[in-house]
């Protein structure tokens, strides 16, 4: 997501400044500083600061419980603590900065969507290290910016919090990446039986959303992102055949069946497992209407179909 972000802004004439690791930085962004220096950067000197370091979803269950908390919760933590100490005090008559955008997940509001689509008013209840350290992440930032806002130097200060659904685009990785290799194999997908949808977001829709929201004119709130149209599985090897030339085979075994084999693959470490299976099943329906709604948006630039097939042409290289 950053290096697609990174382009997109640098497209679009913004001036970018990164905060990473020390991996090797296009150039189009003018300074790169090191987690190690968090203390080095001015945040006063920025419009907008966009977080979205930190661990991503385990599609393996191998997650470290106390590494998901220290990235995704203790690293936000300690990055939105300066953007508020930045808002405050000396720094509040003359600094620029004035967004703050958190990228979370839908995951920390539900692993299973109750009902037939997700929206922003539903109850959390995340499911896991990776859903639980990213919605505690999110508590620390509503609760610390409500506390900040009440002092003098926050009023003119936006914080979004952004709940993506899958996010996918060329470099992508996970299950959509290890679909489009079965398919690619010429093996027969057995999971036609199951009836599902799922909503995905492109990479580029997302950009173009993040560009807007960074630019302050929305009430500070939690939004979730997805593309405008869910996708059944079926659907995606569809998309995947045509991008490879190739005629489906969908096979409609019993539900029953592949379930039963995918409790083998949990105990084998076989890659069709019960997880796995869930994530490519399941119905996962997010609704990005609240979004659309606030930037005044009747659809997002690019459709479902399309994007998919972009990131599906990617993977052939």
């Amino acid at each position: 997501m950053g290096s697609h972000l990174v382009a997109y802004f640098a497209e679009q004439g913004h001036t970018i400044d990164v905060l990473d690791l020390g991996q090797s930085v296009p150039g189009c962004v003018r300074k790169s500083f090191h987690w190690d220096r968090l203390d080095q950067v001015d945040f006063s000197a920025y419009d907008a600061v966009i977080h979205l370091a930190g661990m991503a979803h385990d599609v393996r269950g191998k997650a470290n419980e106390d590494l998901y908390m220290k990235v995704n919760y203790g690293l936000t933590k300690e990055v939105f603590t300066r953007f508020l100490e930045a808002r405050s005090g000396a720094f509040a008559q003359n600094n620029k900065i004035r967004s703050f955008i958190f990228f979370s997940t839908v995951k920390a509001v539900a692993d299973r969507v109750e009902g037939e689509v997700l929206t922003e008013d539903a109850t959390p209840k995340p499911v896991g290290p990776y859903g639980e350290s990213k919605f505690k992440a999110e508590q620390f930032i509503r609760e610390s910016f409500e506390k900040a806002s009440a002092g003098a130097g926050t009023q003119q200060a936006n914080v979004y919090i952004l709940r993506p659904s899958m996010i996918h685009g060329p470099g992508n990785k996970g299950n959509l990446n290890l679909l489009y290799q079965v398919v690619r194999r010429g093996i027969p997908w057995p999971l036609g039986s199951f009836d599902n949808k799922r909503s995905f977001t492109s990479v580029r829709n997302l950009c173009v959303l993040v560009e807007r929201v960074a630019a302050g004119g929305i009430p500070s709130d939690v939004y979730h992102v997805a593309d405008d149209a869910p996708v059944s599985t079926n659907m995606l090897i569809e998309l995947i055949c045509k991008s490879l030339g190739k005629r489906p085979k969908i096979m409609h075994l019993s539900p029953q069946l592949i379930k039963g084999v995918a409790r083998i693959g949990d105990v084998l470490h076989l890659p069709l497992n019960s997880l796995r299976l869930q994530k490519l099943t399941e119905n996962y329906v997010v609704s990005n209407q609240k979004l659309k709604d606030a930037l005044g948006m009747d659809a997002l630039p690019y459709t479902t179909e399309e994007e998919l097939l972009l990131t599906l042409e990617s993977f052939k290289n």
